[in-house]
């Protein structure tokens, strides 16, 4: 499989689908992550949070410990459209790298970076055969996640939470609430479906 993971911030492949990258990676599946914002950021009194550089260095600080490829596409933070730019952006990865397989973050998530990024990838997908979405933060939204498909991340789950704390600045910011979540998600989504860990998806299309 050629599997691209698209991703708006550095961090969200992380909180996830790391552990399915993975997974894909040790099947001799080629990875490539594409990160849509260059994820600074800053408080409402402007003083900075994350720095673009300390964004990216951790982005491939994770890419490295998934073994996959990394690109940056650098629009601002919070300033993701769903427009023709960003969809050909994607079209364009899609067709250099023969992809056949997308993550991108959920469709209905309360954070319009996350929705505009998958709704982009939904244009530029819509003839990729499987095409699967993540939960990248744990806010309730006017709809529910559907998971509909799960995939065993039990022998990589320390993999997957070492990728998560390559994001420093993120884990300075939040604490452990991150672990927290991802260790307790993941353990619930894997008693689903008999396993310890494990990730799960809304499915817009798979082909078996």
């Amino acid at each position: 499989m050629n599997v691209l993971a698209i991703g708006a911030h550095y961090d969200d492949i992380e909180l996830g689908c790391a552990g399915t990258l993975i997974k894909h990676v040790q099947n001799n599946d080629k990875v490539t992550i594409f990160v849509i914002t260059d994820s600074s950021y800053a408080s409402p009194t402007h003083q900075s949070i994350r720095g673009k550089a300390e964004a990216s260095a951790e982005g491939e600080a994770a890419a490295a410990i998934i073994g996959a490829d990394l690109i940056g596409f650098n629009l601002k933070t919070f300033h993701v459209f769903y427009d023709e730019n960003l969809t050909s952006s994607i079209l364009t990865q899609i067709e250099r790298l023969n992809i056949d397989t997308i993550y991108a973050p959920w469709v209905h998530d309360v954070h319009r970076d996350h929705k505009n990024a998958c709704r982009a990838a939904i244009m530029a997908g819509k003839h990729v055969p499987r095409f699967l979405m993540y939960q990248a933060n744990w806010y309730n939204s006017e709809h529910t996640f559907k998971k509909q498909a799960f995939k065993d991340i039990s022998d990589v789950f320390e993999q997957k939470i070492k990728a998560l704390e390559s994001h420093k600045s993120e884990f300075h910011r939040t604490g452990n609430k991150w672990l927290d979540y991802i260790t307790t998600n993941n353990r619930l989504d894997g008693l689903k479906i008999g396993v310890k860990y494990a990730e799960s998806f809304e499915v817009i299309r798979y082909l078996i």
